[in-house]
Formats: C-alpha cells, structure tokens, sequence
C-alpha cells in the first residue's frame, strides 16, 4: 500500500504560527482566536488582505520551523513504518510567496522536515526524495496519479472533489475543526489517529473497491 499525504494543513498546523505573527505586527486585537482562518478572515474583514498574503510567504518560509505538526501525525508514519506501508507527501507548493520577499518555500518546508523529525527514515520512513512539492495543482493530481497512491489524505475537499483526481485513491479529507460536512466517496477524519485507523485499522476497506 502506497499512502500519500498534502504538506500544508495536513502536516503542518499553522494556528498558533499565524495568530503569534499577526500579534507581534500589532494586527489582532485580543479576542481573534489562535487559529489560521481566524487571523486570515480578520485581516480581510478589515482591508488588510495584501498583509495577509505576505504574511503567508513568512510563515510558510522562514518561520515555518515555529510551526508545529498535527499531534498523532508522526505517530502514524511510525505505525506506517511498521507496517511495511510505504508514504509519500505530494503537495502543491509555489517556489516563491506571491508578495513580499523571494523566500525559497521549498527549501523552508524541508528545513520543517528536518527540524521536527521527519527525516529520521528509521522512524518516520520518510526521505527528502520521498516529499514532492509541486508548482501547480494539476502537477500535484498528476504525481499523485504516477506514483500510483492508494490512499490521498488532504485538508481541502475542493482538491479530492477535482475531476482531474485520479480514480484510484482512497479519498481521505482531514478536518480537525469539523467544518465540513461528510461527502459521498470520501472518509472524512479528525485527527490523525483517525487516519490510522483508516490505513491501518482496516476501517476504510469499503472504499477499496
């Protein structure tokens, strides 16, 4: 079994990141919650959108190492590696923020990897030749596809609901905050010991077929 996984709010928990960066440029008054969509619908509901966009090129840069992975996230690679169930990350990422300055975000989302662990291959299984960052979202569906997964875990219901989606994954959509409601062909999960009971406990067999 193959299982690949999106980087970007699947991986990687941005909410305390976002909230921290907003209130040390003195943009959030105290009741926004420590949330990444709260920051973000705040900052647009009072005209800052421009501040938003170019402060996601910092946090997904050179802060990105201040970010935190999911809890259970590496817990299920480590039941992945003992399983024998190999896992991929394939994730649609832009070489450069799209304002302010020309942060390499590839390079920073593998700098997250090696600063929280995720390239101890021993435990983790995974390698940098093992993580694919992809321009454009039809080059994410398209490697998805060439590597053959079996499993897609993702947090954006728009991406697994692409009609370019390859027809052979299982379609698993993460939604820690519930803001999404169940959908025909897609496990819906909430936490990442959700996802391993999918994968690994058996409980998405009736989407195998």
């Amino acid at each position: 079994m193959l299982v690949g996984l999106d980087f970007d709010n699947t991986i990687v928990c941005y909410d305390r990141l976002f909230h921290r960066l907003a209130r040390e440029q003195g943009l959030l008054p105290g009741h926004v919650p420590a949330t990444k969509g709260a920051v973000r619908d705040h900052l647009r509901a009072v005209g800052k959108e421009p501040v938003w966009t170019e402060m996601q090129g910092v946090g997904y840069g050179p802060r990105i190492s201040d970010a935190e992975p999911f809890t259970g996230v590496k817990e299920f690679l480590a039941g992945c590696r003992e399983a024998g169930v190999r896992v991929v990350v394939v994730s649609h990422k832009t070489k450069h923020p799209y304002l302010g300055p020309p942060y390499d975000l590839h390079a920073a989302a593998h700098t997250f990897l090696t600063a929280h662990g995720f390239y101890e291959t021993a435990v983790t299984g995974l390698t940098p030749e093992s993580v694919h960052l992809e321009l454009t979202k039809q080059a994410k569906l398209e490697r998805i596809g060439r590597l053959g997964c079996d499993v897609f875990v993702d947090d954006l219901p728009e991406f697994l609901a692409e009609p370019a989606f390859p027809a052979r994954p299982w379609k698993v959509l993460f939604d820690p905050a519930g803001a999404n409601p169940d959908t025909d062909g897609v496990i819906r999960v909430r936490s990442w010991a959700e996802v391993a009971a999918v994968v690994l406990g058996g409980k998405g067999a009736r989407w195998a077929a």
